[in-house]
């Protein structure tokens, strides 16, 4: 009975077990069968990407196939940063160095990087993210993300991994968690309900790996790697620490591995304990030669190694390099750009140096190139010249002088214009106001560029020189974010319309970017970013433009789901951003070893969108895409584009990585470590091959840098065979005659791992294709039309004759088409496309342009001006040009293409001259006309007015220049404040002054590019009295000529007035007037508070005290002491000044009656004195020939006491009775009536 309950429960017990075995088996089962590819998965948005602490800046570039590296962004990503990084700057030197890119090194973290998209070097701002915890990070991690845990209790903190809604978006649109799909094998599915416990335990592959830790470098926010290249096991690391507050670096340590990476060994004691070094170049040419650069702020030198950086030789510096330029093809020659615009050459790799040139604009210096240029050893530079303008030359290596350089372009250029690109050079001259583009081919002559007409460009960038063929963007000037793509035919001369409204934005370093992509491997084929409607969308050409389409959409999503996309309201758009940095994978990558092979980010729907990005790829040159992932992972080519690994793109610590064998299908999951990395950069063993991989970060935030170098080589571990390649054919849509042929490319069948041999990816092509009307683009001068054929433009005459003639005999007859570059095609429609070579025709010539050098209608006397002379049409060889220069000189010449270095003239004489140039055949001429003007340089100008005028009278104002003669003048006359001057081509104006009180008086007169002003004080009053003084002839000889000194002679005069006739200061205005001999005006005013009375009253004060100050003077009583030695007598005058005063009308006296009655009473004198011999009194006459005589005309005034100069003191006097004839009013008053008392007058 006991055992019974016991032996019941162990049977239920046991059916128990063995129902719950049965159901986990069939629920098992359920499981595996739900998880097919047909599954759906819940639709989410891309999740916040944190940008990873790795700086970007990189001093060396690498050109993509060299070097691969982690994505530091991606579209969609916010500004999350992962927490703790203090590790966040690196920088790269490169092993593949493109060797004539400008290598350049500022100041603090601004290394240069380089434009992906055309080839030029640009400089490239720093990207630096503070450290710090983010709480809008990745969602929580999957397996491959396993070990996170590990990570905190490391850390000592937990980290956030807390999603957080989209900025400004609804609680609808929230993100949801979306985990990584990580399986053994993974195929784009996943299990419904995201991560589950089997997930995570599945199985993966393990890496052979080895970690190296830079011991001591924790503190050190920078790094610079350089592998020093194929079939070379060295890795040099530089890691600094900047100091952003000061700007500089203050450590610094190197390292150098000799196993591809698997340990390091630190230099410091090599190259110098104390020294600190901030920058690290490479030889394109030759791989085992280093130099690295010290931190100027302590000490400026450069360390040089020719052995893989094993040994070092240490040179000083006299000056400090900001950028170098290694030769292409001399490993030794170097140029160096200085921080004072100085340009220095080495050709013994810097252990010396001599300077080339200064003023040498920043970037604009090239080497010359063997074969185009005359000589290898010249260099092409734009410098700086006066006014802020450029000039284009080209020097000898090691002998710049004025003799030895030449001048390709006879004018000057806008500043920072010059470009040397392959065959090409192209500049901007300023013409008429305007910047014209001209380009040379092959080093020839300069020739404008010709754009469709009523192209207006506010900004054209220079976007490739490839396949003897210039593309240009042209912004025009309707256009604001966006540019148009043109391209021309192989002399860069003449343009026809490839993309309208391509997408443009700003660079790092304020460059222009447009969104164009050329994609790798396969010739013809871009990818751009168009704006249509205002929405930007992703096109796609397969013929170098001539005709582009949209991209068609993935047909189903990652999940199996089938994808509803109709074009053209939704297709497929990608991100176009490449890499500048070769850590980082871009938006875009594309390889000349995997031909066909597009990975990109982007996202399906109407429009491109920085939300709900995934990457896609595609294995057929775009015709077909597949989503590969949905969140942001970096991918990256190995093993010559055979395979492929992507790392997930995450401010998390990370342990593992995805190598796919099928191009992207499939995806298995490998570990490269066994604890998580917080992943800073990824860099790949130069080369092709891209079997070892060296991934660089921390494991904690304040741990030291970690290098963990990744091989894959056991992976692949026999060589491929010919079984294990397979074909496939390019196409558009099925058309495989692209760009005139059909090409055939073999690549790796799916899940081979074999090790790819170098060449074997090269495509096979096959015939030629017959050559259609799709093989041909619209030449210069016609449109395509909707029947797809090409019409003249409107604007374009098709029967003019073509440039050519200008220099042959002989010219391409166009048909309207022009067969595109790269375009091999042949037959077929051939003939009936291209254009006929013909004779020349003879015609009149037309389109004759003349022009100075300097872009400007202004040349300088006794100084060369160039006249340039440019000929549309016509036959050169058969039509003469004669310029005439307007100054009774000409010169003619036989032909047009005797004059491409310009017309040389010299004027001597100052004017404006009508310079002609005529062009003459036997069927008529052309001929255009410029007025130049020629001045001197100006010096000075002076301005002349009178000190004090009267209310409401019109006031002659003048000018004098330095020298007097200086060709065409503008005068601006500015009075008081008002905003607009009065402008006139004459140095005089007249002014009428409506207010009492001061006004200020400024004129600037204008002589080409020179402008000088002066200005001057005017007193305004209702009435005044003036007189003219003169001086004893002493100081003329003592007179500069300078106004400051007759200021100093006008102060010195009006106090010695004061002082002898006790006259209020303030109603005394004393100028001396420019010039010789040396007079002076003195002006008697009203006091400042008006006296009671009638104007009688007040003329008769300011008669009453006109009468004591000329007393004073003619009795000499006022004088002054120039210097020890030198005394000068001031006395009155009836001579007067230059007429500054109109007085046209009547009215009281002020200068011009002075001058007037002067004139009268002179003659009047001169009739008295020696014919009747009567003495007049009031007039005191000084006989020049007879010096000893008595005066004999003594004034009848009571003297004035003089005081005694050993230091009596003056009697005032206080009193003054006058009695004066009204009607003499405006004269100077009689002396016989006026009686002088004892005292002083008083003033009110």
């Amino acid at each position: 009975m006991e055992t019974r309950p016991g032996h019941c429960l162990l049977i239920i017990f046991s059916e128990w077990i063995w129902l719950f075995t049965l159901t986990s088996i069939l629920g098992g089962t359920q499981a595996e069968l739900r998880c097919i590819p047909s599954c759906r998965l819940p639709l989410t948005k891309a999740s916040p990407r944190g940008r990873s602490e790795l700086d970007l800046t990189n001093s060396i570039e690498a050109p993509g196939e060299d070097l691969v590296g982690f994505a530091d962004w991606s579209p969609g990503a916010d500004s999350d940063h992962r927490a703790g990084g203090k590790h966040n700057v690196a920088e790269s030197t490169a092993s593949e160095q493109s060797s004539s890119k400008v290598h350049t090194r500022l100041e603090g973290n601004e290394p240069s990087g380089e434009d992906a998209s055309n080839g030029q070097q640009k400089l490239s701002d720093p990207r630096v993210f503070p450290g710090g915890v983010s709480t809008a990070a990745d969602p929580p991690p999957s397996d491959d993300e396993k070990g996170n845990d590990e990570a905190k209790e490391e850390n000592g903190s937990p980290v956030d991994v807390t999603e957080s809604p989209d900025e400004g978006a609804d609680a609808a649109t929230w993100r949801r968690t979306r985990s990584a799909r990580s399986a053994e094998t993974w195929s784009g599915f996943r299990p419904e309900d995201g991560e589950d416990a089997s997930f995570s335990d599945q199985e993966e592959f393990e890496l052979p790996s080895s970690t190296f830790a830079l011991s001591g470098d924790t503190a050190h926010n920078q790094a610079m790697v350089h592998w020093s290249g194929q079939n070379s096991s060295v890795i040099l690391m530089l890691t600094k620490y900047y100091d952003f507050n000061s700007g500089r670096v203050t450590e610094s340590s190197l390292w150098r591995s000799t196993d591809y990476g698997t340990t390091y060994e630190k230099l410091n004691e090599k190259v110098g304990p104390k020294t600190i070094l901030s920058y690290l170049y490479v030889s394109p040419n030759n791989k085992r030669k280093i130099m690295l650069l010290t931190d100027p702020e302590v000490e400026s030198s450069l360390l040089i190694s020719l052995d893989e950086g094993a040994t070092y030789e240490k040179h000083g510096l006299a000056f400090d390099i900001l950028s170098l330029l290694f030769h292409p093809e001399q490993e030794d020659w170097i140029l160096a750009y200085g921080h004072d615009q100085k340009l220095y050459v080495s050709v013994e790799f810097g252990r010396r140096w001599q300077l080339v040139q200064d003023g040498v604009i920043p970037n604009r210096f090239y080497w010359s190139r063997l074969g185009l240029d005359k000589e290898q050893g010249m260099i092409h530079l734009e410098i700086s010249v006066s006014d802020g303008r450029s000039q284009y030359i080209t020097c000898k290596l090691q002998n710049c002088s004025d003799g030895n350089k030449g001048k390709p372009f006879p004018g000057f250029i806008i500043p920072n214009s010059l470009v040397v690109q392959d065959e090409y050079v192209f500049i901007q001259v300023p013409v008429g106001g305007q910047s014209v583009h001209y380009v040379s081919y092959k080093r020839n002559a300069f020739y404008q560029m010709k754009l469709p007409k009523y192209t207006l460009p506010k900004d054209l960038q220079i976007i490739s020189t490839d396949d003897n063929q210039v593309v240009a963007a042209i912004q025009d000037w309707h256009q604001n974010d966006s540019y148009n793509l043109y391209m021309s035919e192989s002399r860069g001369l003449f343009f026809t319309l490839m993309l309208e409204n391509a997408v443009s934005s700003g660079g790092p370093e304020g460059n222009i970017m447009i969104d164009l992509y050329e994609v790798a491997g396969i010739k013809g084929v871009f990818l751009s970013n168009k704006v249509v409607e205002n929405q930007v969308k992703t096109y796609i050409t397969y013929n170098k433009g001539r005709d582009w389409r949209l991209l068609h959409a993935p047909t189903t999503d990652l999940q199996g789901n089938k994808v509803y996309c109709e074009q053209p309201y939704c297709s497929l758009h990608l991100h176009l951003h490449v890499s500048e940095n070769p850590y980082t994978s871009g938006n875009i990558v594309s390889k000349d070893s995997a031909p066909g092979i597009i990975i990109a980010s982007g996202v399906v729907g109407p429009e491109l969108t920085t939300s709900n990005v995934s990457i896609f790829i595609t294995s057929d040159a775009g015709n077909s895409w597949r989503e590969v992932f949905q969140e942001e992972y970096s991918v990256f080519f190995l093993n010559q584009g055979g395979s492929l690994v992507a790392i997930r793109h995450t401010p998390l610590p990370i342990r593992h990585i995805w190598l796919s064998f099928d191009e992207g299908r499939n995806w298995d999951k490998y570990s490269f470590t066994s604890s998580p990395l917080y992943v800073d950069g990824v860099l790949g063993e130069p080369g092709e091959d891209t079997l070892i991989m060296t991934i660089f970060g921390h494991f904690s935030h304040r741990s030291e840098w970690q290098l963990i170098k990744t091989d894959f080589r056991s992976i692949f571990q026999q060589r491929c065979t010919s079984e294990d390649y397979m074909t496939w054919q390019l196409h558009n849509e099925g058309e495989v005659c692209i760009m005139g042929m059909k090409r055939i490319f073999q690549k790796p069948k799916a899940n081979v791992r074999c090790v790819t041999a170098r060449n074997q990816y090269i495509s096979q092509m096959s015939n030629s294709c017959p050559c259609t009307e799709a093989d041909f683009e619209c030449d210069y001068g016609f449109e395509r039309q909707i029947d797809r054929s090409c019409a003249p433009s409107f604007w374009f005459v098709p029967t003019a004759t073509s440039r050519d003639c200008i220099s042959g005999d002989t010219f391409l007859n166009t048909t309207g088409y022009r067969r595109a570059f790269s375009n091999n095609c042949t037959d077929g429609t051939l003939l009936k496309y291209s254009p006929t070579r013909q004779k020349c025709a003879s015609r009149a010539p037309r389109g004759l342009q003349l022009f100075t050098s300097e872009g400007t209608l202004v040349a300088t006397l006794d100084r060369n001006v160039t006249f340039l002379v440019f000929l549309e049409e016509g036959l050169g060889s058969t039509t003469s040009i004669t310029v005439d220069f307007g100054d009774g000189t000409a010169i003619s010449y036989v032909n047009i293409s005797s004059i491409d270095d310009g017309v040389k003239h010299i004027y001597s004489r100052v004017g404006i001259y009508q310079v002609s140039a005529t062009a003459t055949n036997t069927l008529g001429f052309d001929r255009v006309i410029l007025h130049l003007h020629v001045s001197c340089r100006l010096e000075q100008v002076q301005l002349s007015a009178p000190s004090v005028v009267v209310k409401n009278r019109a006031v002659n104002l003048t000018t004098a220049l330095r020298p007097g003669n200086v060709g065409t003048v503008s005068y601006y006359w500015w009075f008081d404040n008002k905003t607009e001057p009065v402008v006139t081509l004459d140095g005089a104006t007249s002014f009428t002054f409506s207010e009492a009180g001061r006004h200020t008086v400024t004129v600037q007169a204008s002589v080409g590019n020179t402008v000088h002003q002066d200005q001057m004080t005017v007193a305004v009053y209702d009435y005044f009295r003036s007189h003219v003084l003169g001086f004893s002839s002493n100081l003329d000889e003592q007179n500069p000529g300078v106004s400051e000194w007759r200021e100093d002679i006008s102060r010195v005069v009006k106090r010695n007035m004061v002082r002898v006739t006790g006259i209020n200061e303030e109603q005394l205005l004393v100028t001396v007037i420019p010039g010789l001999p040396t007079t002076a005006e003195i002006f008697i005013v009203p006091e400042k508070k008006p006296r009671g009375g009638g104007m009688d009253e007040k003329w008769a004060h300011l008669d009453q005290l006109s009468q004591v100050l000329l007393s004073a003077l003619n009795q000499d009583l006022i004088q002054f002491t120039l210097k020890p030695g030198v005394q000068v007598n001031v006395y009155a005058t009836q001579l007067s000044p230059a007429p500054l005063v109109d007085s046209s009308d009547g009215g009281h006296s002020g200068t011009a009656v002075i001058m007037l009655v002067s004139v009268v009473l002179m003659g009047l004198a001169v009739f008295v004195i020696y014919k009747f011999k009567r003495k007049i009194p009031g007039i005191n006459t000084y006989t020049a020939e007879q010096p000893d005589k008595e005066q004999e005309v003594i004034p009848t005034v009571t003297s004035i006491d003089i005081p005694n100069p050993e230091g009596d003191q003056l009697t005032s006097l206080d009193h003054v009775d006058v009695q004066l004839d009204s009607r003499g009013r405006g004269y100077l008053p009689s002396h016989t009536d006026i009686m002088l008392s004892d005292e002083a007058p008083h003033v009110f």
